[in-house]
C-alpha cells in the first residue's frame, strides 16, 4: 500500500504503508470486551467487526508494521482495563455562599428597578 504525504519520488515508487486487519469475533472475546474495544477503536472498527489499523508514519515498511502492531496491542490493553468509577466531588461551602450572595445582590438590583408601590403612601 502506498503511503501518502511528503517524500517526493520515494513515496510515489515505494509501498511502505501497512494495513493491519484483525477480525474480532464474538466467539473468542466476551461481550464487555468487544463493547469497550469498539468504543476505544472508533472508526477503526468496521461494521462486520474487523479492526483496521493503517500505519504510514515511517519510510520503512518494517517500522510501519511494528507501529501498527503496537497500536493493536495498545487498543487491546486499553479495552481490557476496567474504567475507574467517577467520584462525585462535593461543592465547597464558599462556592454556595458566594452564589447565594450574588443572587441576593441581583435580586436587590431588580427590586430597585421597580416603580414604587402606590399603596404604601
Amino acid at each position: 500500500v502506498r503511503s501518502s504525504g511528503p517524500g517526493g519520488q520515494h513515496v510515489n515508487k515505494v509501498s511502505t504503508a501497512v494495513v493491519l486487519k484483525y477480525p474480532v469475533s464474538p466467539q473468542h472475546y466476551p461481550d464487555w470486551f468487544i463493547r469497550r474495544l469498539k468504543k476505544a477503536a472508533g472508526r477503526q472498527m468496521s461494521k462486520d467487526g474487523t479492526l483496521i489499523i493503517k500505519a504510514q508514519n515511517y519510510r520503512s515498511q518494517a517500522r510501519n508494521k511494528k507501529t501498527a502492531f503496537d497500536r493493536l496491542v495498545t487498543l487491546f490493553t486499553n479495552a481490557a482495563k476496567r474504567p475507574k468509577p467517577r467520584k462525585k466531588s462535593k461543592v465547597p461551602k464558599k462556592a454556595i455562599e458566594s452564589r447565594l450572595k450574588n443572587k441576593k445582590i441581583r435580586s436587590q438590583k431588580k427590586q430597585l428597578r421597580k416603580s414604587p408601590n402606590r399603596d404604601d403612601e
